[in-house]
């Protein structure tokens, strides 16, 4: 983070999403915020919070994408909610408190991952020791061995650790014992994720793992020796109070189709549960603490980016209080045919070099041409205003119709050149595109 100014923030969001700039301008500030919140005395970084952000905009213009390439950037727990699962007591669908559980999970995972790696040296030379001792049984205490048969036993381990290494022995089968969790099952388990954490954790403790002889070959038995030795060397107290830390402090919950919370001027109905949600997730944006099954979490300091398409309502027909949570508003803006063009060729993940290196691994090599991206770009633009505008995503179906064939084909076409042009678009498109009814359905 020393080093993630908010320039060098957009310029790495630059290489995945096209456009936006307003929108990339304020996560980046929000994120070096955070980094400059740590830099303060202890009094005053309680002080500062976050400065959550509203995204307003179409679907397909980048919102989500954003979201989740910032965070990939920055190693942050980073989950995405869909606000309309969530709905107050006495309705269908999950607690709102169940986010930020969710938050700590991905922390946790994390963690772990990262604490693996501090030990996987360690653990790699216990795991070797391990995979011997099963291919070379221990030799009965009982039985006496004179000093030649244990120096002859000694070389012929030796001689199998070098076969190990070599990759030898990589299909030979080994016989180990793996740990299983007996997980609730039938009407009961369905309700587990429902529960209350202390219940979580006693029901966890209830029903304890139990071990199971199983026959692996031994790249298998590898990586399942290799975790059972990294569990018992990594701390999970630490991990958890890394976890939390992590969570409270760089956590981002993306809150996606808000703008479904709004009420309409009806009174009773769904409109009900949906005023439920706004409160409910009032006092989590707005800082308290939630109880998980690992320990208390507080949400004062999690980011959190809210997107909505916001259509035929506006943020002002959000909770007076809910509004005042989400201080900065940006309104992203709807793809234009060179908006089209740019995400055809310039990001990293282009659809273009996606098919390319699809294709490639068939032993054809494929090419598009400038006009052949033009057009597909023209259609998109085309399609999204005369019928439902549904962002980039357009480009997706376009693509696929003009693949078609090729990718049904590409096994029977290994080291053909096969050059994209206009007409190769056009033909594949042609009735799609005239025919307005047809598209509707089709693209």
């Amino acid at each position: 983070m020393n080093d993630l100014t908010p320039k060098k923030i957009v310029a790495a969001l630059d290489r995945y999403i096209v456009g936006q700039d307003d929108a990339k301008r304020s996560v980046a500030i929000a994120i070096r915020n955070r980094w400059r919140r740590r830099q303060l005395p202890d009094g005053m970084r309680e002080e500062v919070g976050p400065r959550n952000i509203l995204m307003m905009g179409p679907t397909g213009v980048g919102k989500t994408e954003i979201a989740r390439r910032l965070a990939t950037l920055v190693g942050a727990p980073f989950v995405k909610v869909e606000a309309t699962k969530y709905t107050e007591v006495g309705y269908h669908g999950r607690d709102v408190e169940s986010m930020v559980r969710d938050l700590l999970d991905r922390a946790i995972d994390m963690v772990r991952t990262e604490q693996t790696e501090v030990v996987r040296t360690d653990g790699e030379r216990r795991t070797e020791e391990s995979l011997l001792d099963l291919l070379m049984p221990a030799v009965d205490g009982a039985v006496e061995q004179d000093a030649e048969a244990t120096d002859r036993r000694h070389r012929s381990r030796e001689k199998m650790r070098e076969r190990l290494r070599e990759g030898e022995l990589e299909d030979s089968s080994v016989e180990l014992s793996v740990k299983q969790k007996v997980m609730p099952t039938g009407v009961f388990a369905a309700g587990v994720d429902s529960l209350d954490p202390d219940m979580q954790g006693f029901l966890e403790k209830l029903m304890p793992s139990q071990s199971k002889r199983r026959r692996v070959p031994l790249r298998e038995a590898r990586k399942i020796i290799f975790d059972q030795h990294c569990e018992s060397l990594i701390d999970e107290e630490k991990v958890i109070e890394m976890a939390v830390q992590r969570t409270e402090n760089s956590g981002l919950i993306f809150v996606d189709e808000i703008d479904k919370l709004c009420s309409s001027n009806r009174q009773g109905g769904p409109d009900v549960s949906r005023q439920g949600v706004q409160r409910d997730l009032l006092p989590i944006v707005e800082g308290c603490t939630v109880s998980c099954r690992q320990g208390l979490v507080r949400t004062d300091h999690i980011l959190f980016i809210a997107a909505g398409a916001f259509h035929g309502t506006s943020p002002s027909d959000l909770m007076p209080e809910l509004q005042g949570r989400f201080p900065i508003r940006v309104e992203l803006n709807d793809l234009t045919r060179d908006d089209f063009l740019r995400i055809l060729t310039e990001p990293e993940n282009a659809l273009t070099k996606q098919h390319i290196a699809l294709m490639a691994t068939e032993g054809i090599k494929l090419s598009f041409t400038e006009d052949a991206v033009e057009a597909m770009a023209e259609l998109a633009a085309t399609v999204n205003q005369s019928t439902q505008n549904i962002g980039a995503r357009r480009l997706y179906t376009i693509m696929e119709k003009v693949m078609d064939d090729l990718s049904f084909e590409a096994d029977e076409k290994g080291g053909d050149r096969v050059d994209v042009d206009r007409s190769y678009v056009m033909t594949r498109l042609k009735d799609i595109s005239e025919d307005e009814d047809l598209s509707r359905f089709i693209l």
